[in-house]
């Protein structure tokens, strides 16, 4: 009997039963396909690749997707043709992908239709497509090209080049990789031979974490007996729901599929991102579907946490009749007994077996009256009795048979036998090494951990698996894991359940363990990272300790402040990448002006407390804006307080807060000429200004504005309110009579002025590059020379009142500030300020007025229209942050390094409030919110305040602990924000901490919240990664960009754009990145020749953002071969 034909039996009983659900968990209700519909699809999908897949003895076909209502249909569909599935995980690396592929000899392709961007991305010249998508079933066929053995050539260099395997395939730095772990044992002489006609059912590959990773072909002989034999086991009848937990890649996978739908019963399947959703997956396995059958990994079960397992897994009432726990250690007795209700029917299973010899090869169902309270607590649980045509044996260092004692188990069968490889033929009877070891006591084994997991530590060896026993019959250890770091460290990872002490665990370890068991060090977690596989990631945990030691200040070493100078000096240049020579650095050098930026001094700020080995409170404001003999100043207080000072030091004398006109400034400061006076005028501006993150001012609009004919929204929130606004654009077809058609796909524009600075897009029409397997295609319309670094995000105005064009307000490190017009790229006025400019403009009240903070200390009022300045606020120190206006009293709130926030009447030119933010340079911009009337406020110095923006009070605050670069943003309920120490932060407006979410480098991303995604949080990581998570913190998805994201996302939606809800974002290196809003799949990307650290804003469908190449530029975006449309 092969799969399918069990699928087919079970078809023919019960057509009319729901074979698969699939839940969304959102707001759609769930969808749900019939055994008689599932068979039907699956049919049409059969016929169908029956008539496109030439291929010669075995076939082999790949299913590139997510799992979804279709999945079921897409395996059974191709196992029919007969071929063997080979499931492709879309989230894994490219280069790890195209290797199984290239190694799998994979000719033919099943893509999901709404992955064929990212498949073709990621696989640029592998395969083309073999014909149409297929109907009715959502994928499409791709074939492998004639010219591909260049590129399998490509794979071979980069994997022998990188050999990424390797690192792959040790779960300790250091360990030897593995040989093949095969011993092939004859019996009677027969062969199971690969190209016997449809024997293969799947073709898998190891997860790498116990060796090189190896390609695994899955007869059906294997695998039928196993789900046979599990079906009786569990008792699965008809009315069983399973859950498919494990993904496609991992074997089992297969055993929860054909467990149900060779049963009768059905299959629930939820999207890959819900089942990190503890509290959502609970509630659709326990409350939405009464899930019955559930087989997972114990890490998998532990995500849920203690209160879920307790109150919904295993409680009194659950639904679940099965808990069957396989794919790594079985959880201590005690553990589990802490999580089962004593009134809990669940039966528990242990289940043991290797990819190898798929799936399972031993089962072990817990007995009742273990989790009796009387019951010994220290009872050992067995792997157990060997699954039907199983063979399991247990031999020594020399391959002697083990009957009592402990020793290494192999596992086969006369046809349990999997192809590795480049195996054509196998002996029947073939036993494979596992790695395992385990003790054989009275004819049951009981696991003992891994071969590559014993460690001589002490002069002892053992196993680090008993360490991790201990750790989890603690009370207060909810989750746990053990390495050994570098072969040096023996490295405990705890997930803590209440207040955890750790002195105390390290004295109950003590008291439980040998001391060579005992671990060098405890370092806390949140949750346990995982593997696709469900299984503890132990490369991660390694980094997760890299890290905790790179923020651990080391000892200080440093003889004298001489010492201290030299040092210094020598870091100055590394992290600035200067010449290593003996030239000693000016004095007088700042950082920002020798090349430095924000993310350089992050890491210099870090890289002198290590050296000083400890915390240097204020250091980073210095380097940010004073020079190298004050860095050195600074932190000589620090290490030597009662040392000398040995280089002669003139006091920088402060500005004096001033607000009035024509006060002179010497040194870096520029002296003011008088400057004219100006009335408001009466008449205000009705216009919408729209700057980074979807942050939207919008002033005395009338109905009028609001075009009928709705073909562009930008999803955009007025100062956090929480009735949110959808703003529309006029059509892009109505833009023709403002100047300019499109032609051929090529823009022709009239420049009238400033063509020195400003090119057209005919001009530079040979920079267009196109990704070619992108739907959504980006091209420059225009771009404009700043001559300096473009790090100040763009302010886009849009007036209300025909006949005026849209502006775009920017400034740049030429100390030029430019107003563009956002059609056709001319520069309608440019003004010169006082030094560089990184502050974003904003545009007061009236309309009339734009603000902007400069590195000179002053905050401008420049007349919009012309560039004029109305007034200057002089701060104390460099003004970095980007302005706000209230649009109730049309204040303007800014910060400034001089450790203050500003509330400025620009109309009656006064400060009429001022706050010192206790110690730390306000880098960021402020964050207003209506309701409640609140000003946020961050700090370099790690602060969090609440403000109150009539009075300037404090309201609240919180300390975060490391450098907010990261604007706060709000809707209604929380107020979220990025921080260097890898997390973004949500706080209630009260104050208290809602969550955090945690990233893999430093925030300076702000986050992204729109009206058109309600739910979701948008934000970049310096770890090179662009996440999407859910107003409850949860991971919605993450898309991995090409470099760090600084930037900050922008999301928008336009008919023109087939009316998808797009994400903008940068990444440092230069990419503009357009994504899909829902999915994170790339819609289209196009490079800037330069790197970005600006922040885009769309208006339509152009796309606005500043570059370190000294240009500000304006994208298109229009979908692929309708340009000419736009």
């Amino acid at each position: 009997m092969t799969l399918q034909e069990l699928v087919n039996q079970a078809a023919g009983l019960y057509s009319d039963r729901k074979a698969v659900w699939f839940d969304e968990c959102n707001d759609k209700p769930p969808a749900s396909y019939t055994y008689a519909t599932v068979v039907k699809l699956a049919m049409e999908l059969t016929a169908f690749l029956q008539k496109h897949c030439h291929q010669q003895g075995k076939c082999e076909i790949g299913l590139y997707c997510y799992p979804g209502i279709n999945l079921p249909s897409w395996i059974l569909g191709i196992l029919q043709v007969p071929a063997a599935y080979s499931p492709i995980d879309p989230d894994a690396p490219p280069m790890l992908s195209a290797y199984f592929m290239e190694k799998s000899n994979l000719q033919y392709i099943l893509v999901e239709n709404d992955k064929i961007n990212k498949f073709q991305m990621s696989h640029v010249g592998w395969f083309c497509h073999n014909s149409s998508p297929v109907e009715h079933i959502g994928v499409t066929l791709f074939q492998m090209r004639s010219s591909s053995a260049d590129l399998n050539s490509q794979v071979d260099d980069e994997k022998s080049k990188n050999e990424p395997f390797k690192a792959l395939g040790n779960s300790q730095p250091g360990c030897p990789v593995c040989p093949d772990q095969t011993e092939v044992k004859p019996s009677g002489g027969g062969c199971m031979d690969i190209g016997q006609k449809d024997s293969l059912a799947y073709v898998l590959h190891t997860s790498g974490t116990t060796g090189t990773p190896k390609i695994v072909r899955v007869p059906h002989k294997c695998i039928v007996p196993n789900i046979q034999h599990l079906k009786c086991l569990f008792e699965v009848t008809r009315d069983d729901v399973l859950f498919l937990a494990s993904p496609l890649t991992f074997d089992p996978s297969v055993v929860e599929l054909f467990v149900a739908l060779t049963s009768g019963a059905s299959i629930l399947i939820v999207p890959s991102t819900i089942r990190m959703m503890p509290v959502e997956l609970s509630a659709a396995l326990f409350h939405r579907h009464q899930v019955t059958v559930l087989q997972a990994t114990p890490t998998l079960l532990r995500r849920f946490g203690a209160h879920i397992i307790k109150s919904r897994v295993l409680s009194a009432n659950t639904s679940l009749r099965v808990l069957a726990l396989g794919g790594e250690a079985f959880p201590v007795l005690n553990l589990l007994k802490s999580w089962k209700h004593k009134e809990n029917k669940t039966s528990i299973f242990n289940l043991y077996g290797i990819t190898e010899v798929s799936s399972w090869a031993t089962c072990y169902k817990i007995p009742e009256d273990v989790f009796n309270a009387d019951f010994r607590t220290d009872f050992p649980v067995p792997l157990g009795s060997p699954l039907l045509g199983t063979k399991v044996e247990v031999r020594d260092t020399n391959g002697s048979a083990v009957l009592e004692g402990e020793g290494q188990i192999f596992i086969g069968g006369e046809e349990r036998i999997c192809f590795l490889d480049d195996e054509i033929t196998v002996p029947l009877g073939t036993m494979r090494e596992t790695g395992d070891f385990v003790r054989v006591q009275n004819a049951n084994l009981f696991f003992l951990g891994r071969k590559d997991n014993q460690i001589k530590r002490h002069g002892k060896r053992f196993n680090i698996e008993c360490l991790q026993q201990a750790a989890e019959d603690l009370c207060q250890v909810e989750a746990c894991a053990v390495t050994w770091y570098q072969q040096e460290k023996l490295i405990l990872f705890v997930v803590p359940k209440d207040d955890l002490e750790e002195r105390e665990m390290f004295q109950e370890l003590q008291k439980r363990l040998p001391a060579h068991a005992v671990p060098d060090e405890l370092v806390l977690i949140k949750a346990l990272p995982l593997t696709s596989h469900g299984k503890v990631d132990i490369s991660e945990l390694n980094k997760i300790y890299q890290n905790h030691l790179n923020s651990r200040r080391r000892d200080s070493k440093l003889s004298d402040a001489e010492e201290l100078w030299e040092r210094l000096q020598y870091l100055w240049k590394s992290v600035l990448g200067l010449p290593g020579d003996p030239t000693g650095v000016s004095k007088d050098a700042v950082f920002l002006y020798s090349g430095g930026d924000s993310l350089k001094a992050l890491r210099l700020y870090d890289e002198i407390e290590m050296l000083v080995g400890k915390a240097v409170p204020g250091l980073l404001e210095v380097i940010l804006s004073r020079s190298i003999e004050e860095v050195y100043r600074h932190t000589l207080k620090i290490l030597f307080p009662d040392e000398d000072q040995l280089m002669n030091y003139d006091n920088v004398a402060k500005r004096k807060l001033s607000g009035n006109n024509g006060e002179e400034f010497h040194g870096k400061y520029i002296k003011l000429k008088s400057e004219r006076s100006l009335e408001v005028p009466s008449r205000l501006i009705s216009f919408i200004a729209l700057s980074r993150g979807n942050n939207l001012f919008s002033m005395n609009f009338t109905k009028s504005f609001m075009q009928p004919s709705n073909t562009v929204q930008v999803g955009v929130e007025l100062l956090q309110q929480p009735s949110f606004l959808h703003l529309v654009t006029p059509d892009t077809t109505k833009s023709k009579g403002q100047g300019y058609e499109m032609e051929s796909r090529i823009l022709t524009a009239t420049n009238k002025a400033n063509k020195a600075n400003c090119c057209s897009e005919q001009q530079i029409h040979a920079q267009c590059s196109h990704v070619t397997a992108a739907e959504l295609a980006l091209c420059i319309r225009w771009k404009s020379n700043t001559r300096k670094c473009v790090d100040a995000s763009p302010l886009v105005v849009i007036p209300a009142e025909e006949g005026i064009s849209a502006s775009v307000y920017v400034g740049s490190h030429s100390h030029a500030m430019q107003a563009i017009d956002l059609d056709l790229g001319e520069i309608k006025w440019e003004k010169n300020l006082g030094d560089r400019i990184e502050s974003s403009a904003c545009a007061s009240k009236c309309g009339n007025f734009i603000v902007v903070g400069c590195y000179d200390g002053l905050v401008y009022v420049l007349q919009s229209s012309d560039g004029e300045i109305h007034w200057t606020f002089v701060t104390e120190d460099t003004v970095k942050s980007s302005a706000v206006v209230d649009p109730s009293s049309g204040l303007v709130y800014i910060g400034s390094h001089d450790q203050h926030v500003y509330a400025l009447d620009i109309y009656k030119k006064a400060c009429i409030w001022k706050l010192h933010c206790e110690g730390g340079a306000v880098f960021s911009s402020p964050c207003l919110s209506s309701f409640p009337h609140h000003l946020y406020v961050a700090t370099l110095g790690g602060l969090l305040l609440a403000v109150n923006p009539v009075t300037g009070n404090k309201i609240w605050k919180s300390f975060l602990g490391k450098p907010l670069f990261s604007s706060p943003h709000c809707n209604e309920n929380y107020v979220c924000i990025g921080c260097v120490d890898g997390n973004l932060y949500c706080y209630t407006h009260s104050g208290e901490k809602a969550w955090q979410f945690s990233t893999n480098g430093p925030v300076f991303s702000s986050p992204c919240i729109s009206s058109l995604t309600k739910q979701e949080i948008f934000f970049g990581s310096h770890d090179g990664f662009i996440y999407c998570c859910s107003v409850e913190g949860n991971l919605l998805w993450k898309f991995e960009a090409t470099s760090s994201v600084y930037g900050t996302p922008f999301v928008f939606q336009s008919n023109d754009l087939k009316n998808k809800i797009l994400l903008a974002a940068v990444s440092t290196d230069g990419k503009v990145w357009i994504l899909n809003a829902k999915s994170g799949t790339a819609e289209g990307v196009e490079k800037l020749p330069g790197e970005v650290f600006s922040s885009p804003v769309v208006w339509g469908t152009k796309l606005v953002v500043g570059c370190r190449n000294d240009y500000v530029y304006c994208l298109d975006l229009y979908i692929t071969g309708k340009k000419e449309q736009l």
